[in-house]
């Protein structure tokens, strides 16, 4: 098994310069990182230091051991739903049970080589689930955006409630807040399209937007909510934290566990396969799953909340010369370093500022576009899905969202495969000239030939049990060279068939039966039921055998 850390191969031909480029990439990213851990943290209901001490310990942790050499990890918005959810419900002890044991999870995957696995997730569901989180992500901010004084007697956790609540308070609409959004918004939007000197082109909006922002609500003393208005900051390091854990705890925080680790793990893996391409490099994705693993882990310990590869970071590790994990390391010891130092600072932020931010990440990860592709160009089945999941995600929950629209895609898939196995029966051909007699031997009489094209499983089954037998027939030939594949249930189907031609007294002959299904007949008894001599290797053998 190769669990090898990218870390120990990068290293075996690291330069100086190399070092220099990794330093710089991982300050840049790090900058990048700041205002997103924060917004993230309260997207998620928790406090805004959360979102850095989940980008220093996991981001340093999974950079040290990852499979890649330029991920970058860290909180995402794909948790901010199902994070706020735990915490509204569970508290912070039962975020710190759900992520550890996700944690666990995902060691386990990688240790049993699932890296690969993750690529039987259809599209449709992470499209579907994916642009759910960009609307429930932006729904949840337009309290902050709008300036609305929101009050409920419980926390709000469903994206609907939140809705609802949000029309029933507009009433206490914030004209300065808006404008406030409105001009972080818009900084958002245009500051990437100006062309700026090289220095001022690292600076990501989100910064510059947070800045600005600090200066005109303080500078005209507007009636804006900031972070520290809302939230109690703190500069301490991240603490080492055992939670109060049960069974009962473990138990219903199980689905959300595992819901935590596999969307880990695709957005983890996806961002290995994007920064591939762009480095000409090859991650190994098991490695990936057991750091991604160890991380959350360790970042659960120490205050923080889920963290995976962001796709944002990563990328602009790589653009500013990131070669190798000592760029990502190098990105949590400088938020280590501004915790320290400038936490303070990030009480001045307005919410509305943050809100806007927000809105920015979940438009870029809404997907738009190939959510409407997919609508125009997708099966039928699969478009079902794509819908189904997207609005489960945003009406329910995530965790109800993948397990209907996997269960959905399973059963679709079951239904499209029986109607590829097909049980067709030959004719009798007694007439040489009949055009049927290119394709088709000419089959005794009173002998039935059928062929079975496709795999033999439990949803195609019944076709099996169709088989009409009947006294007046003296031999039954199945022909299975087009059979890949069998399940119990079609050997069960099989069996009765068997059964069925011991009753009426015909022969049951098998034909080209490849080599899964003769070591399953094999292995269920059927092989010696039948009897050796009633398989044959070709039909014009068991034709033959008729005959004779």
């Amino acid at each position: 098994m190769n669990l090898k850390p990218k870390l120990f191969s990068v290293m075996k031909n690291y330069t100086k310069e190399q070092f220099v480029k990794d330093v710089i990439a991982g300050i840049i990213v790090a900058i990048i990182a700041l205002p997103l851990s924060i917004a993230l943290a309260i997207a998620s209901g928790v406090s805004p230091e959360k979102g850095i001490y989940t980008a220093i310990v996991a981001g340093f942790i999974i950079a040290f051991l990852g499979g890649s050499r330029v991920q970058v990890s860290g909180p995402t918005a794909a948790f901010a739903t199902i994070v706020g959810g735990i915490v509204a419900t569970k508290g912070m002890d039962g975020l710190i049970v759900a992520t550890v044991m996700a944690g666990i999870i995902l060691v386990i995957m990688g240790l049993l080589k699932f890296g690969t696995l993750i690529k039987f997730i259809p599209y449709t569901i992470t499209t579907g689930f994916t642009a759910g989180i960009a609307v429930t992500l932006l729904i949840g901010q337009l309290k902050d955006f709008f300036g609305l004084s929101v009050v409920s007697e419980e926390p709000l956790i469903e994206t609907v409630d939140k809705l609802v609540y949000d029309v029933k308070f507009i009433n206490t609409f914030n004209v300065q807040a808006f404008l406030v959004g409105l001009l972080s918004l818009a900084i958002l939007i245009v500051w990437p399209m100006i062309k700026h000197p090289k220095f001022l082109s690292k600076i990501p909006p989100s910064l510059i937007a947070v800045v600005v922002g600090i200066l005109v609500v303080n500078g005209f003393k507007l009636n804006v909510n900031t972070i520290g208005n809302l939230y109690e900051l703190s500069t301490e390091l991240p603490k080492f934290t055992l939670p109060h854990v049960n069974f009962p705890i473990i138990r219903d925080l199980l689905p959300n566990a595992f819901t935590i680790a596999v969307l880990a793990a695709i957005e983890s893996l996806l961002s290995c396969v994007v920064s591939d391409s762009m480095i000409n490099s090859r991650h190994n994705s098991n490695m990936e799953l057991v750091a991604l693993g160890t991380g959350n882990i360790a970042s659960a310990l120490f205050g923080g909340i889920p963290a995976t590869g962001a796709i944002a970071r990563t990328t602009a590790n790589v653009k500013n010369g990131g070669r190798t994990p000592i760029a990502g390391m190098v990105h949590a010891v400088v938020l280590l370093l501004v915790l320290v130092v400038l936490m303070p600072y990030a009480a001045l932020i307005p919410m509305p500022t943050i809100a806007a931010i927000l809105f920015m990440v979940a438009y870029n990860m809404s997907g738009w576009r190939t959510f409407v592709r997919l609508c125009k160009t997708a099966p039928k089945s699969d478009i079902i899905v794509l819908i189904l999941t997207f609005v489960l995600t945003v009406v329910f929950d995530l965790v109800i969202a993948i397990e209907v629209g996997m269960i959905l895609t399973c059963v679709l898939f079951i239904k499209r495969m029986s109607e590829e196995t097909m049980v067709k029966g030959w004719k009798i051909v007694d007439d040489e000239n009949d055009p049927d007699s290119i394709t088709l031997r000419k089959v005794p009489e009173k002998t039935m030939v059928y062929e079975v094209s496709g795999p033999m499983f439990f949803g195609a089954a019944d076709k099996i049990l169709s088989i009409t037998v009947s006294s007046e027939m003296n031999n039954l030939i199945i022909r299975m060279r087009s059979v890949n594949a069998v399940d119990s249930t079609a050997i069960n189907a099989l069996s009765s068939l068997a059964d069925r031609c011991e009753k009426e007294n015909v022969r049951l002959i098998l034909s080209h039966v490849n080599e899964q299904p003769m070591n399953a007949l094999k292995k269920a008894g059927l092989y010696d039921k039948i009897g050796e001599k009633n398989f044959c290797k070709h039909i014009d053998d068991a034709l033959k055998a008729v005959e004779a």
